[in-house]
């Protein structure tokens, strides 16, 4: 995995509030990392240091090694869960207006605004004013802003909120192009069920401290319980007899189990003295399964 930025040991604190504590993560290039937590848990404090809108009381944060400097910083996109476009100012005006302050020449930056317009599906409204967008195409216009320049990092603080499903799938077919070219993407949110669908890692933050933060499969193996799940030609209610087993969950010839003791195989074989056997396999965590049990 091709880590480019390192977050390491980072506190923060507001007066006598602290934020952050000892916060660690790593981002790789080409993956999608969601950072995950409830409102106040330090999401945004971490991504505004990331972004050197904030200091770091202690702690470092490293991109390929080195300290984070403008000219690195120059090479992000960031989109605030703040709406901070000018509101009387056209789409395609403001994105390539944003371009040329990242570098772009004036060309170069109106066919990439429009080129990304036309992918998020916004070139229809290039020549409106921000103010006269609805929530959702306003946050399309701010992911346009960030993507303009093609950074190497995407920083993104709730890129879904205010979008529909079918804006939702927009946005994510976007940001997985981007990190199959190669960018790094860090994403917070609250949609766990979008996160789950589109993150390869994950960082979990509750009460400034990272909880969890790793491969997204193997986070969900690491917090897997000993639950199977099976499908069995007839009734499969004989399960609350064989020992061992506490019943999650029947439904006819469907049921989830917990294994207290002894071995999967020993069920499979007890299921197939019976009958047939359609399906069978462990249970593993939804991704809300996991935040629940590693932030109480």
């Amino acid at each position: 995995m091709n880590t480019v930025l390192t977050v390491d040991g980072v506190d923060r604190s507001f007066g006598e509030r602290q934020v952050l504590k000892d916060v660690s993560f790593t981002v790789a290039a080409g993956r999608l990392t969601g950072f995950v937590g409830a409102n106040g848990a330090g999401k945004t404090t971490t991504m505004r240091i990331i972004l050197g809108v904030l200091a770091a009381d202690a702690g470092t944060v490293t991109w390929r090694g080195e300290p984070l400097d403008r000219g690195i910083r120059q090479r992000f996109g960031y989109m605030p869960e703040e709406r901070g476009l000018y509101p009387k100012m056209s789409v395609l005006e403001q994105i390539v207006y944003l371009g040329r302050l990242q570098g772009l020449g004036a060309a170069e930056a109106r066919d990439r605004t429009m080129a990304l317009l036309e992918r998020l599906e916004l070139a229809g409204r290039a020549d409106d004013h921000v103010q006269k967008l609805s929530l959702g195409n306003q946050q399309r216009a701010q992911i346009a802003a960030a993507l303009v320049h093609d950074p190497e990092l995407l920083v993104l603080d709730e890129p879904f909120s205010g979008l529909d499903p079918l804006a939702v799938d927009n946005v994510v077919a976007v940001l997985r192009e981007r990190a199959a070219a190669g960018a790094a993407v860090l994403f917070s949110s609250h949609q766990l069920d979008v996160v789950e669908r589109l993150c390869d890692d994950l960082v979990i933050i509750a009460d400034g401290t990272i909880r969890a933060a790793g491969d997204r499969a193997a986070l969900r193996e690491q917090y897997a319980l000993p639950r199977y799940a099976i499908e069995v030609g007839a009734d499969a209610g004989w399960l609350r007899d064989l020992p061992g087993v506490t019943l999650v969950d029947l439904d006819g010839r469907n049921a989830v189990f917990d294994l207290d003791s002894g071995s999967d195989q020993d069920v499979l074989r007890a299921a197939l003295d019976r009958g047939p056997v359609h399906a069978f396999g462990p249970v593993r965590p939804s991704l809300a399964e996991i935040f629940r049990e590693v932030v109480q």
